[in-house]
């Protein structure tokens, strides 16, 4: 490859894909990848900041294929804890409302996965991206003020527990895009009648594209930046 092509090939577009680092917001991983490329960059499918794992990133002429790659079926591993609830369905408040776990056996833990399986009408957590009337309704939430959110329906195709060290499940689940994991940690624990709420999260796989596969962004930008030197 010669040096002019070299030194166009995120701006002729790219699929990057990252593992996103606890506390990162996906447009950090974004902002990075668009400033060291000097290409123009779009990410297909946000990842809380709180949760790790598989970002695919986008350049150049590639962020056409954004919408597709975000349709994809994701996987997820992580870890729900039962017996609290938080108003974010995940760590990002206080735990709350705390209960006993007498009763919550192993085995019933295993049974209520399967109640979450196939088509099912989820509510999206009120601290999400969203919008209502412009905004992110976890902007209105912060501030107080009322949100509505609807119903959605996705698909649940795999939900496993790979290991309980009670309050903390640990999870495996493979499902449509737009799934709330928060909202199925919530609903989850809800079914258990002790509460629950997310207290970790990685995406190991959009589709084809696997997490093992993925760059570590502090290495794809000393990459980047030897490729876009050249």
């Amino acid at each position: 490859m010669n040096q002019t092509a070299e030194k166009n090939i995120y701006e002729e577009g790219q699929v990057i894909l990252i593992n996103k680092p606890l506390k990162w917001t996906s447009f950090d991983i974004v902002r990075k990848i668009r400033n060291t490329t000097k290409a123009k960059t779009g990410h297909a499918g946000t990842l809380d900041p709180l949760a790790t794992g598989l970002l695919i990133c986008c350049t150049g002429k590639m962020t056409k294929k954004i919408n597709e790659y975000q349709a994809q079926e994701k996987e997820y591993t992580g870890t729900f804890t039962i017996g609290a609830v938080t108003p974010t369905y995940d760590l990002e408040s206080e735990p709350t409302d705390f209960k006993p776990l007498d009763g919550i056996t192993d085995q019933l833990i295993h049974d209520t996965t399967r109640q979450f399986l196939g088509e099912q009408q989820q509510l999206p957590p009120i601290h999400s991206a969203i919008k209502q009337n412009g905004k992110p309704i976890y902007e209105l939430a912060r501030k107080g003020v009322e949100v509505k959110v609807e119903p959605r329906t996705v698909f649940i195709k795999e939900f496993e527990i790979t290991k309980i060290e009670m309050p903390v499940v640990y999870f495996r689940v493979v499902c449509s895009t737009g799934t709330y994991i928060r909202s199925l940690a919530n609903d989850f624990g809800a079914a258990l009648g002790v509460g629950g709420y997310m207290s970790s999260l990685c995406r190991t796989r959009i589709g084809e594209f696997k997490l093992a596969d993925a760059w570590e962004i502090e290495q794809f930008i000393e990459e980047a930046k030897n490729v876009v030197k050249k």
